[in-house]
C-alpha cells in the first residue's frame, strides 16, 4: 500500500494549518477575501437569519491542493468557524452544517429556519466538490420562470445558489438592452425593431433564433428594468466569486436586417414548431464578426468583462452544409435571403463537405468572441447533440468542435437524465472542457417525480471515469423551477462529495431540517414515496403522439387516449405513500412545508386517477354507453375540482403568475400585453405546430378553468356522436378557438387557500376510493 497521503489529507494538514494560523479579526486578509467574506455573511444573514451571521468565515482562495473547490466546517463550545476557498464553498459550509443539524431548508416552497440556542460540535475535516463547477439554469429558464422577476425575487435566488454550492449560473437578464442597440447602430429602426423582439414569456426562443417578434412588441420599460436588474445580478454574483456564463453573438439576425443586406450570406432557417422562417448569418460573411464584436463591446460597457459566453447557434436547428446552404432534414434554406423560401427536396452532402463547414462554422464563432475577449472561454450548450442525433453524428460533433483551442470551448451536457449517451459518443468532446448535467425540468411543468438512486449512482460514476476527458462540473438545467425541490437538494448535495450517507440516512436528514423533526413512520412513507414517485428519472408523458402536456387531463383533448401507454413509476407505492404521509399530518400540520409536500403528492396521485377516469369516458363514450361514460366523467370532474381547491396553498397558481405579469406593467397597456404573454405560455404557446401544452401546469386555477372545460367541451361533442361518427379534426379546430379566446378573455383569477389543507388531503384520499369502488 502507498504510502504518500491522499488529497484529501493533503487538504486536511493545509486546513489546519490555516485554522492555527488565522485570527478572530483576520487582520491577514486581502481586501478581495474581506469582501468574498463580507458576500458570504451577507448570503447567511439573509437567508438563515441574524445569528447565522456571527459564524466566523474563514476565505483562503490560494489553497486548492485537491484541485477541487473545499470547505472545513469546525465547532466547539457553541462557536462555529468556517474554511473555504470560495464565498459560494463558505455558504455552502454554513449552509450544509445547519441542515446537518435539522436547523435548516432553503427552497423555492420557502424556507425553515430554526437556529438552535448553542451550535452543536462538528468536525467535518475538508468537504471537497466532486467537481470544479457547479453549473445552474437553462436559457429557457428565463421564459417559463424569470420574466416577471424583480430584484427581490433575484437576490433569494443567488442566496439559494450560494447555500447549494452553485457557482457558474447562466446569466441570462439583461441583454435584450444590448441588442437593441446595437441594431439601432446598425440601422434598424424602432418600427423594425418592435416587429423584431418576442414578448417577455418568449424571449428565450427568440435569442436563440427559434422564432421573431411573437406576441411582439417587447416593450421598453421591461428592456429597461431588465438591464438594471442585471447589473444587480452579476453584482452580486461576482461578489460571491461566481463565474457567470454571459450572452454573445450566434448569428441570427432580424428579418429586417437580412432585407437591408441582400449580397450578405444570409441563410432562412427552417421554422420552427410551427413559426415562420428565421434568418441565420453564415461565420464567414464579415458582417457576422463585425456584430459580434461590437455585441460583446457594448455588453461589456454595459455589464463588465465576462470570462464565459454562450454562443449556441443550432438549438433545434439545422445547420445550413451544402454548398448553397440547404438544409440536410427537410427544408432548403437559400443562399442569400433575396431567394425565395426554395424547395423541400432533401440535400444530400457528402461527409467531408459536412466536416469542413461545420469545423468553419465551430472556428468562427469562436474567432468572433476571442477578437474582443481574447481569454474568454466560448460555451455552448450539447443539447443539440442529443436531440438532432441523426445529423450530429459523431464525425459531425469533432468537426465542429475541431478548430477551436481546447481550452477556450466549454460543452454543457445538460441532458444526461434524457440523452445520456451524447458525451460517450462525442468522446468526451475530444479533449474540450464540459459540464455533466440533468435537464429534469421541461416547460416549468410539475408532474412529481426524479430518480434520487440513479442521481446517486450515475454522479459518483461519471466523476470517477477515467474516460470522462475533461470533465469541468456537473450542472442542473432546469428549463422551469418551483418544483420538485428534493431533486436538487439532493444532486448539489451529492455535487459536494462522495462521501455521503445511504439514501435512507439522507432522506432522515431532509425530513428534520425541512420539517423540523422525523419519525420511524414519516422516514417509512418518505422511502415509499422515493420508490414509487423519486425513482423515475425522465416523465415520458409529457410528450404523447406530438401532444405536450405533463398528464392526459393536460392534454389538448383526443379520443385516442386509450392508446396511452401508462404512466412511469409505481402507482400503488405511491397510493401508500400518501396514504402514510396523510397520517402524519396530524403530528406535522403545523410545519407548512410538510403541508405542501403532501398536498403536492396527493394532486399528483389524483392526476394520475384523473387520466384513468378519462380513458373510461372516452372508451365508454365511443361504445355508446352513456351512463358509465357520465359515471367516469363525474369523477374527473370531482377530483379536478378537489385538486384545484387544494392547490391554493402552493405558492405558485396561476392567480399568482398572472398578477406578477400584470404587476410588471408600467402602462395599462403593458401590462395587457404582459398578462396575455403568461396566460398564452402556459397553455397554447404557440405556433402551429405541437407546442401547445408544453408549458402545462398543476397549478391552481388551470385545474378547474382551462383543463376542466377544455375536456367537458370535447365529451360533450364525443357523447353526442355516440357510437357513430366523430369528426375529432372538426371538434379539435373549435376547441384551439376556444383556448385562444381564454387566453384573450379578460378575466381576473383569485387565489383561494384552503382552510384545511391536510383534512382536504384525506377527503381527496377518500374521494379516490370512492371513484375506485364505482369503477370495479
Amino acid at each position: 500500500m502507498s504510502s504518500r497521503p491522499s488529497r484529501r489529507q493533503t487538504l486536511k494538514q493545509a486546513v489546519a494549518a490555516l485554522a492555527a494560523a488565522a485570527t478572530p479579526s483576520f487582520a491577514a486578509a486581502t481586501a478581495d477575501e474581506a469582501r468574498g467574506v463580507e458576500a458570504a455573511q451577507g448570503v447567511l444573514a439573509r437567508r438563515l437569519g441574524a445569528r447565522a451571521a456571527g459564524i466566523a468565515l474563514t476565505l483562503v482562495p490560494s489553497a486548492r491542493p485537491a484541485g477541487k473547490p473545499w470547505y472545513n466546517v469546525q465547532a466547539r463550545g457553541g462557536r462555529v468557524m468556517i474554511t473555504g476557498d470560495t464565498p459560494v464553498a463558505l455558504a455552502r459550509g454554513a449552509y450544509a452544517y445547519l441542515k446537518q443539524a435539522g436547523a435548516a431548508s432553503v427552497s423555492w416552497e420557502g424556507d425553515r429556519i430554526a437556529l438552535p440556542a448553542r451550535f452543536p460540535d462538528a468536525d467535518t475535516g475538508p468537504v471537497i466538490s466532486l467537481f470544479t463547477h457547479r453549473a445552474y439554469l437553462n436559457t429557457c429558464t428565463y421564459g417559463y420562470t424569470t420574466p416577471w422577476w424583480g430584484w427581490d425575487r433575484w437576490s433569494r435566488e443567488i442566496d439559494w445558489m450560494a447555500v447549494h454550492g452553485v457557482d457558474m449560473p447562466l446569466a441570462m437578464e439583461g441583454q435584450d438592452h444590448v441588442w437593441r442597440a446595437l441594431w439601432r447602430e446598425l440601422g434598424l429602426s424602432e418600427t423594425e425593431l418592435a416587429d423584431y423582439f418576442s414578448g417577455p414569456a418568449f424571449t428565450p426562443w427568440q435569442r436563440m433564433g427559434n422564432i421573431e417578434a411573437y406576441r411582439a412588441p417587447l416593450p421598453a420599460n421591461w428592456i429597461d428594468k431588465k438591464k438594471d436588474l442585471q447589473v444587480r445580478i452579476l453584482g452580486r454574483m461576482r461578489a460571491l466569486g461566481m463565474t457567470p456564463i454571459l450572452p454573445a453573438f450566434g448569428g441570427y439576425v432580424p428579418k429586417a436586417f437580412a432585407r437591408k443586406h441582400p449580397k450578405a450570406r444570409i441563410y432562412r432557417m427552417r421554422p420552427w414548431e410551427g413559426f415562420h422562417e428565421t434568418y441565420w448569418l453564415d461565420p464567414a460573411d464579415p458582417l457576422f464578426a463585425k456584430i459580434a464584436g461590437r455585441f460583446l463591446a457594448l455588453y461589456t460597457q454595459t455589464y463588465g468583462a465576462g470570462a464565459h459566453y454562450l454562443a449556441d447557434s443550432f438549438n433545434e436547428m439545422l445547420p445550413p452544409i451544402s454548398a448553397d446552404g440547404a438544409d440536410a432534414r427537410d427544408a432548403a434554406y437559400g443562399d442569400g435571403v433575396a431567394n425565395t423560401a426554395g424547395t423541400k427536396t432533401k440535400v444530400e452532402v457528402d461527409p467531408a463537405t459536412k466536416a469542413q463547414r461545420l469545423a468553419a462554422y465551430g472556428k468562427a464563432i469562436y474567432d468572433s468572441i476571442r477578437q474582443t475577449r481574447p481569454d474568454a472561454v466560448w460555451v455552448m450548450q450539447g443539447w443539440l447533440f442529443g436531440a438532432d442525433s441523426h445529423f450530429w453524428e459523431p464525425s459531425a460533433i469533432s468537426a465542429y468542435l475541431s478548430l477551436v483551442p481546447d481550452d477556450k470551448l466549454m460543452i454543457l451536457d445538460i441532458g444526461n437524465d434524457r440523452y445520456p449517451d451524447v458525451w460517450r459518443n462525442a468522446k468526451a468532446f475530444g479533449g474540450k472542457p464540459w459540464i455533466y448535467g440533468y435537464v429534469h425540468n421541461y416547460g416549468g411543468s410539475n408532474p412529481v417525480y426524479g430518480d434520487l438512486d440513479y442521481y446517486r449512482r450515475d454522479l459518483a460514476g461519471i466523476a470517477g471515469n477515467p474516460d470522462a476527458g475533461k470533465l469541468a462540473g456537473f450542472g442542473m438545467f432546469p428549463e422551469g423551477l418551483h418544483n420538485n425541490s428534493i431533486v436538487y437538494e439532493a444532486v448539489y448535495d451529492l455535487a459536494w462529495g462522495a462521501g455521503q450517507p445511504s439514501l435512507p440516512a439522507w432522506l432522515g436528514t431532509y425530513a428534520r431540517a425541512r420539517y423540523g423533526r422525523t419519525t420511524p413512520e414519516l422516514d417509512a412513507a418518505m422511502a415509499l414515496l422515493v420508490q414509487a414517485a423519486y425513482s423515475t428519472r425522465y416523465w415520458s408523458p409529457r410528450w404523447w403522439k406530438s401532444k405536450a402536456g405533463a398528464y392526459l387531463f393536460f392534454k389538448r383533448p383526443t379520443a385516442t387516449i386509450g392508446e396511452f401507454p401508462g404512466h412511469p413509476g409505481d402507482r400503488a407505492k405511491l397510493d401508500a405513500a400518501v396514504r402514510a404521509l396523510a397520517a402524519q399530518g396530524a403530528a406535522f400540520v403545523d410545519q407548512p412545508l410538510f403541508v405542501l409536500d403532501l398536498v403536492d403528492a396527493a394532486r399528483h396521485l389524483a392526476s394520475l386517477e384523473i387520466d384513468g377516469q378519462l380513458q373510461a369516458a372516452v372508451a365508454a363514450y365511443r361504445r355508446g354507453d352513456l351512463v358509465a361514460g357520465d359515471r367516469s366523467r363525474g369523477e374527473v370532474e370531482a377530483l379536478a375540482l378537489a385538486i384545484d381547491a387544494l392547490l391554493g396553498v402552493q405558492p405558485e397558481t396561476l392567480a399568482t403568475w398572472i398578477d406578477d405579469a400584470k404587476a410588471y406593467g408600467d402602462t395599462p397597456a403593458d401590462a395587457a400585453a404582459y398578462v396575455a404573454n403568461a396566460k398564452a405560455q402556459v397553455t397554447v404557446w404557440g405556433g402551429e405546430g405541437n407546442l401547445n401544452d408544453y408549458a402545462s401546469k398543476a397549478w391552481q386555477g388551470l385545474y378547474r378553468d382551462f383543463y376542466l372545460p377544455r375536456w367537458s367541451r370535447f365529451l360533450d361533442a364525443l357523447k353526442a356522436a355516440g357510437a357513430g361518427a366523430f369528426d375529432e379534426a372538426a371538434v379539435t379546430r373549435d376547441g384551439v378557438a376556444w383556448e385562444r379566446a381564454w387566453v384573450a378573455a379578460d378575466v381576473v383569477y383569485r387565489r383561494q387557500r384552503p382552510a384545511d389543507p391536510v383534512g382536504g388531503v384525506k377527503v381527496l384520499i377518500a374521494r379516490l376510493d370512492q371513484a375506485r369502488e364505482k369503477n370495479g
